[in-house]
């Protein structure tokens, strides 16, 4: 039987297992769900020991990681581990979503819960993927190894010693992250570029508690003010970072791809429509919209809390002020460089009056890949099947720490290819996926097998 037609008999099947997947509230955030990240990592092994896998759920000391391997090809074939994570970010505000958040509810082609995109949806088509090749063909001509994490959206705290303590287990020959974006329904896309990060929170105190603005106004420093002027002073007039060094290690893209960010068939209308804006902003003068996502960096303020918020009027002279700072980082940059630039010229803009702390939340580095060698010959092939066209190759502005981590202690490359969407609301309400891209995900994973066996033979 082909690949096609066993997918197609089994679409509802795949569709209805996939609803009883996000249905469990595996939030890692919430310590209420600590029984449902269990719950969530047992289901796994199980549907991966049904599918004849040697699986098995690893505790850690945060939330299990769920690990399988079929080696049931030659020792001599090529090996891919495929990560993913099975953890989802809280539903809040719950008010806002026009369905319930884990009952994966289906409109208009796309099927909404928490998790579809980011990243059970992605992971369940690559376990609906082996299913399919196991049932048209047999047990597939390459090894393959999942790892689904279930710390992914708080930082994956314990995968690195995992992995550290696991290479043997976890070796491979490429590895395999399905979560990242298409660029649109038709125009799949393989990334090779994320931006790193560093995130810091900044927090001024001034006086020992909140003052009359009246009896103390203009004699004391008000921390709001002052941090206030403080982040104003991070950027120049043209959108540039003023830390000191920030740009020294930022290289420029070649003319190549300055020119195929040019010739992307999105438009900067497409983007406005999607962020629900007015016009693009808040980067660099001068720069191409695309090009200060994708491969520049970036500084956001990402949250300000100071004063009085509530109802009404109370005119204070807050005590305290607190920002949370974030910096997007392009391939070569160094976060602890980074860092410590930063935070010595932030200190250096405190005025007197005031006591600043800064304390620093997460490091991520930035990557790249050049797109050459088997494994993106093989993806190439495997896309062009299922969507009759070659991916285009392209950069994300986000970062995905375990990708650097993944390439520089298992030593092999890897293929970030996805099928979410953009807008598909991601860590926020209405979170979806479309059905026809979740499918075509696993005809593409399905062919791939093929590819990657042929390529690597060569």
């Amino acid at each position: 039987m082909s690949l096609e037609k066993t997918l197609e008999d089994n679409r509802q099947a795949y569709v209805d297992e996939l609803v009883d997947f996000l249905k469990i509230p595996s939030v890692s955030a919430r310590s209420e769900h600590k029984g449902d990240m269990m719950k969530c990592a047992e289901w796994l092994k199980g549907k991966l020991t049904g599918q004849g896998m040697t699986a098995e759920v690893i505790l850690t000391a945060g939330h299990p990681i769920v690990y399988a391997e079929l080696m049931t090809a030659s020792p001599d074939a090529p090996t891919i581990l495929v990560y993913g994570h099975y953890d989802v970010q809280p539903v809040e505000p719950l008010d806002e979503w026009k369905s319930p958040p884990f009952e994966g509810t289906i409109r208009d082609g796309n099927i909404y819960a928490r998790g579809t995109a980011d990243d059970k949806g992605q992971v369940h088509l690559h376990m609906k993927a082996l299913a399919t090749y196991q049932e048209a063909k047999g047990n597939p001509p390459i090894n393959i190894k999942f790892i689904f994490e279930g710390e992914e959206e708080v930082g994956s705290a314990n995968l690195e010693t995992f992995v550290k303590e696991n290479v043997e287990k976890l070796a491979c020959d490429a590895a395999i992250i399905s979560d990242t974006p298409m660029l649109a329904p038709d125009l799949p896309a393989v990334t090779v570029g994320l931006r790193g990060m560093v995130y810091s929170e900044v927090r001024l105190e001034g006086p020992s508690q909140d003052l009359h603005s009246g009896q103390y106004g203009g004699g004391v420093e008000n921390p709001a003010n002052a941090l206030a002027k403080i982040i104003t002073q991070l950027k120049d007039e043209n959108g540039r970072v003023t830390v000191p060094g920030f740009y020294d290690a930022v290289q420029e893209i070649s003319s190549v791809e300055k020119k195929g960010l040019a010739d992307l068939p999105i438009t900067e209308n497409d983007f406005k429509n999607e962020a629900g804006v007015s016009a693009t902003g808040g980067g660099e003068e001068g720069i191409h919209w695309l090009e200060r996502i994708w491969a520049r960096p970036t500084l956001d303020v990402n949250g300000i809390l100071s004063g009085y918020t509530g109802e009404g009027a109370k005119t204070i002279i807050p005590a305290k002020s607190m920002a949370k700072i974030s910096m997007r980082l392009a391939p070569k940059q160094d976060p602890k460089a980074i860092r410590d630039a930063y935070e010595a010229y932030v200190k250096s803009l405190k005025p007197d009056g005031v006591d600043m702390e800064i304390e620093f939340h997460t490091d991520a580095l930035p990557w790249s890949a050049d797109p050459e060698g088997p494994l993106f010959v093989a993806a190439s092939s495997a896309i062009n099947a299922v969507f009759g066209r070659d991916p285009l190759f392209i950069r994300e502005g986000g970062s995905i720490p375990i990708v650097p981590m993944f390439e520089q202690i298992l030593g092999v490359p890897l293929l970030l290819l996805g099928f979410a969407l953009p807008g598909c609301n991601l860590h926020s309400p209405n979170e979806w996926m479309s059905l026809d891209l979740y499918h075509k995900g696993i005809a593409v994973m399905a062919n791939l097998y093929d590819e990657i066996a042929k390529e690597y033979a060569k």
